[in-house]
């Protein structure tokens, strides 16, 4: 009996660890800090608030968003100092002068913001789109503009339509790592569910495999 379950488990559980061990040890060989674009993009900029400038206190912010604010923040945002306040209806932005509220980004504005972190020396042309559906690329807020480069890497950077903040950035390599990472979890649908039954099952097979060995070398 383990001579046989041995062997149906090596030929049916076999293949999936191949590609367990293949997908594991190719996503360790990518670099990390490229797999996230940090070569091409930098999102951990930031512009520090002028000085003498007079900002509207929170108590503006609050009264002008009619509703109960979880937080108020002041920021740098396209040369502009906005406050960025979050509340159970979402996050909108107030102009941090005089407490008027903006409105949400525009296309154009998502642009300025993606190429303002833009780190290469090309500028390559854009095509800016407005997302409302998730998808295994982009899961973050929605919606979102995806602003994406005409470069080697199809660099693909997503802007939060309702604060104007980078949401993520895709690349080449990212894609490459992300196609990896469903093979070894075994969502091919959605590239993040790792309590698929799928993965389950092969996990108990893959354990199974090990206990007939272990018994055939007893």
């Amino acid at each position: 009996l383990a001579s046989r379950t041995h062997k149906w488990l090596a030929i049916i559980v076999g293949a999936q660890l191949l590609l367990w061990f293949a997908s594991g040890a190719l996503m360790s060989f990518l670099p990390i800090d490229r797999v996230h674009g940090d070569h091409l993009v930098d999102r951990k900029a930031v512009a520090p608030l002028p000085r003498g400038v007079a900002l509207v206190p929170p108590s503006v912010i609050v009264a002008a968003t009619g509703t109960r604010i979880e937080t108020v923040s002041y920021r740098m945002w396209l040369g502009r100092p906005v406050a960025e306040a979050t509340t159970a209806r979402g996050t909108r932005l107030f102009d941090a002068r005089t407490g008027a509220l903006l409105p949400a980004p525009t296309a154009a504005q998502a642009q300025a913001v993606a190429r303002a972190a833009w780190r290469s020396n090309d500028h390559p042309s854009v095509n800016v789109e407005l997302i409302d559906r998730a998808s295994p690329e982009y899961r973050g807020t929605l919606p979102a503009w995806r602003v994406t480069f005409a470069d080697p890497d199809s660099t693909r950077i997503f802007v939060a339509a309702d604060t104007g903040r980078i949401a993520a950035v895709r690349t080449g390599t990212w894609r490459l790592y992300d196609f990896f990472w469903s093979l070894h979890i075994m969502d091919w649908k959605n590239h993040e569910d790792f309590n698929t039954p799928w993965l389950l099952g092969f996990a108990l097979g893959g354990l199974g495999l090990w206990l007939g060995g272990a018994v055939l070398l007893c």
